[in-house]
């Protein structure tokens, strides 16, 4: 049965069982499941409405409180300690009493504040409950980030968001005790104060604006990545039940294992792999690839999807993650976690003994990993080294991976996708939020098996929505224009290698051109200039190919938890073997091409806000080291000066033009060089200098240098009172070229 009852069967039931009348209660009694229960829930609403259901009868038992309500300061105790009151209670007894358990970023709380917070029985003799607050309630859109300026009044904040320009008045008995030129975060409220200015109240004192906690907090209020989710999106997320088996395939017996780094919160994808017991498929392999069942969760047009879409992906900064859906789902519901039923969507692909794909095939399930792995562990147990929890599953689980990953690896060579090798900075943070360290990450054999996996499955779940004909997303990535192709063989040759002309541009060429590069002095050059001349991936209804990964279908299917893209792909899916009715609607089909750019938009905001943040560390690491000397290769010429990569760690910086050095120097745009106008020195892009830091500013996450030497050749500083400048370069330049000093490969 899963047919609705009757309005009148549902009073009629509810008033039969008075203390049964939580929305799960009616859903079991008339054997309501899946996408019925949203019809429910609206009826249940409209009887409300009506006045005809009280609403103890939809949200909680009588009596009982939610494990997410609204409360009500009512103050602190002798103690100090603060207490709340229920804003419904329904119960015959007395009124529980809760003690709130606040941390610093909550900021102060006052007698008649109501806040959203996760509560849970206590068995002391003075309260009930114990709450921890989710946010105060109205909050949502009502912050702004800045630097507060202290006078006699109370004092005035100024925002740090770029957008913003207004200034806001503090009075002073909602300072927080906040200090001049500390970073504030405030909430808007109250009436415009004698001089005009519109009203805030401090909540969270942030501290040094320059420090590391503030860096992230900055870079996601410039860049407007929403990070609060609105209350009636936390409630929904938070009335989600997990999911059972149903009509689901049951694939609890398959041995799946989840492998990501060792600090991972969310885990959407699994992966089991064993031999192809098939007649005519000597040495293949049958590949499984698990994904969190998000769609199940997140319906299309509800309060979660909308808010999904807003923010379109997560952002990851070194301290903190602003997730696309809340943590009831990102880090609970939708995370495979180890030993625990989760809903899935998965696929079986058959490959050959060379790592071509046979077949696939793609199921609903529920799915329970055996073991939640890190990248680390994984590669150091096959390398003969096993932790104790991969002892068990070695001969099992993780050798059969890595003999179909050698299968995949001969179809990649094969494909030829670009081969890029750009070395990831890991920025390790203490407890307190500072830089400990920065590194480059390891990358091992196991971090690439996934990404194979991953791209496997990827290409099937396009396939497949091609074979079934069903609208998606497509993940796009344009071959690069013969003006950036024409660039970067410019910057090649002057390195010493070659990138042939008048033919079809294919990603093999560009790995050639990468292969002469590898173990030169111009190795990180010529793939950071290869990169540079690479379009933006995308994404779009429309399958214009993917470029760089050499793929004629490709779309985002594996990571739902993290990426809008991939739940619309999910429905898709969905839709196409109908699973259900939370498939795409017609409403996302309807604004596919509108949601592929505000999504491609958002993954952009990410990634230049995840960059800035990046950036901001390492200048707050590095502020202390002004005036010490580094080693570093030019990565960039402009008209106002060079970029320099330095060695030590991968952090970019400026020598303003002016410190170039004692003449004129003509800028050519086309080949990015600068030129001497006396000495005719030509300086561009791979050239290794030796520069002197000269400022480090946190805040914007900008670095200063002097140049010391080109090629161990000494620059001379600029003449007292006479600056380096550019000029565009005259038609006459390939005289210039000719006085272009001699760069060799070490």
């Amino acid at each position: 049965m899963n047919s609705l009852p009757s309005k009148q069967d549902l009073l009629k039931w509810i008033a039969e069982n008075p203390g049964e009348s939580t929305k799960r209660d009616i859903a079991k009694a008339f054997g309501i499941k899946g996408a019925a229960r949203i019809d429910l829930k609206r009826m249940l609403m409209e009887l409300e409405q009506d006045g005809a259901l009280p609403r103890k009868a939809r949200r909680r038992d009588v009596g009982v409180l939610a494990p997410v309500s609204v409360i009500e300061v009512t103050g602190p105790d002798a103690q100090g300690d603060l207490f709340a009151r229920p804003l419904e209670w329904d119960g015959e007894g007395i009124e529980p009493r809760i003690l709130l358990v606040t941390k610093p970023e909550d900021g102060a709380l006052a007698k008649g504040d109501r806040v959203l917070a996760r509560l849970t029985e206590a068995t002391s003799p003075d309260h009930s409950h114990e709450a921890r607050v989710i946010r105060r309630i109205g909050q949502t859109s009502q912050r702004v980030l800045g630097i507060f300026r202290k006078h006699a009044e109370g004092g005035r904040i100024l925002p740090i968001d770029k957008g913003e320009a207004k200034e806001w008045a503090v009075a002073r008995d909602v300072t927080m005790g906040a200090r001049d030129g500390e970073l504030v975060e405030a909430e808007h409220g109250g009436p415009r104060g004698r001089m005009g200015l519109p009203q805030a109240r401090i909540v969270a004192r942030l501290g040094d604006p320059g420090a590391p906690r503030a860096v992230s907090l900055i870079a996601i209020h410039q860049h407007g990545i929403p990070d609060v989710f609105p209350d009636a999106v936390v409630i929904a997320a938070e009335e989600q039940d997990p999911a059972d088996l149903g009509s689901r395939e049951d694939l609890r017996h398959l041995p799946l294992v989840t492998i990501d780094p060792a600090d991972a919160r969310d885990r959407d994808d699994a992966v089991w792999a064993h031999a192809d017991e098939t007649p005519g498929n000597p040495g293949g392999h049958v590949i499984w690839v698990a994904i969190a069942d998000v769609a199940h969760y997140v319906r299309p047009q509800s309060v979660l999807d909308r808010e999904a879409r807003l923010r379109g992906n997560s952002s990851y900064f070194p301290d903190r993650v602003v997730p696309m859906l809340p943590d009831r789902l990102s880090g609970d519901l939708c995370s495979l976690h180890e030993n625990v039923d989760r809903a899935c969507i998965a696929v079986s692909m058959r490959i050959d003994a060379q790592g071509h794909k046979l077949s696939h095939r793609f199921t609903r399930g529920l799915m329970r990993s055996v073991a939640a792995l890190s990248y680390e562990e994984v590669q150091s147990a096959q390398d003969g080294a096993p932790s104790d929890r991969c002892v068990p599953i070695l001969e099992t689980v993780i050798q059969p991976l890595y003999a179909a990953y050698k299968s995949l690896l001969m179809a990649r060579a094969i494909r030829q996708p670009l081969e890029l090798e750009l070395p990831e900075r890991k920025i390790v943070l203490t407890e307190d939020g500072k830089v400990a360290s920065v590194a480059f990450r390891d990358r091992y054999d196991a971090h690439k098996l996934i990404e194979e996996m991953m791209v496997l499955a990827n290409v099937a779940a396009a396939e497949e929505l091609e074979r079934l004909r069903r609208p998606l997303l497509y993940r796009v990535h344009e071959e690069p224009s013969p003006e950036k192709i024409d660039a970067l063989r410019e910057v090649a040759q002057a390195s010493g290698f070659t990138l042939a002309k008048g033919q079809v541009l294919k990603t093999s060429h560009l790995n050639r051109l990468l292969d002469q590069a590898e173990g030169s002095d111009f190795d990180e050059l010529m793939n950071i200039t290869t990169l540079r001349s690479m379009t933006q991936a995308y994404y779009f209804p429309q399958n214009y190919g993917h470029f760089g990964l050499a793929l004629r279908s490709y779309a985002h299917f594996t990571s739902p938890i993290r990426r809008y893209s991939d739940l619309i792909v999910h429905r898709a899916l969905i839709s196409g073997h109908g699973w259900g009715d939370d498939g795409l609607s017609r409403e996302d089909i309807d604004t596919l091409e509108e949601t592929a750019k505000q999504i491609s938009d958002t993954e952009r905001r990410s990634m230049v806000a995840e960059r800035d943040t990046t950036d901001r560390y390492l200048a707050s690491w590095l502020a202390d080291r002004v005036g010490a000397d580094f080693t570093g290769r030019i990565s960039g010429v402009q008209r106002f000066g060079l970029f320099v990569r330095l060695d030590e760690s991968g952090a970019d910086g400026l020598i303003p033009i002016r410190e170039v050095g004692r003449e004129f120097f003509i800028y050519d745009a086309d080949t990015q060089t600068l030129t001497g106008g006396d000495s005719g020195i030509v300086i561009g892009v791979g050239l290794r200098v030796t520069v002197r830091l000269t400022e480090a500013v946190p805040v914007t996450g900008g670095l200063l240098l002097q140049l010391l030497t080109i090629e161990d050749r000494v620059m001379p500083g600029p003449q007292p009172g006479r600056r380096g400048r550019t000029t565009p370069r005259k038609p006459a330049k390939e005289a210039a070229k000719s006085r272009k000093v001699t760069r060799t490969r070490r």
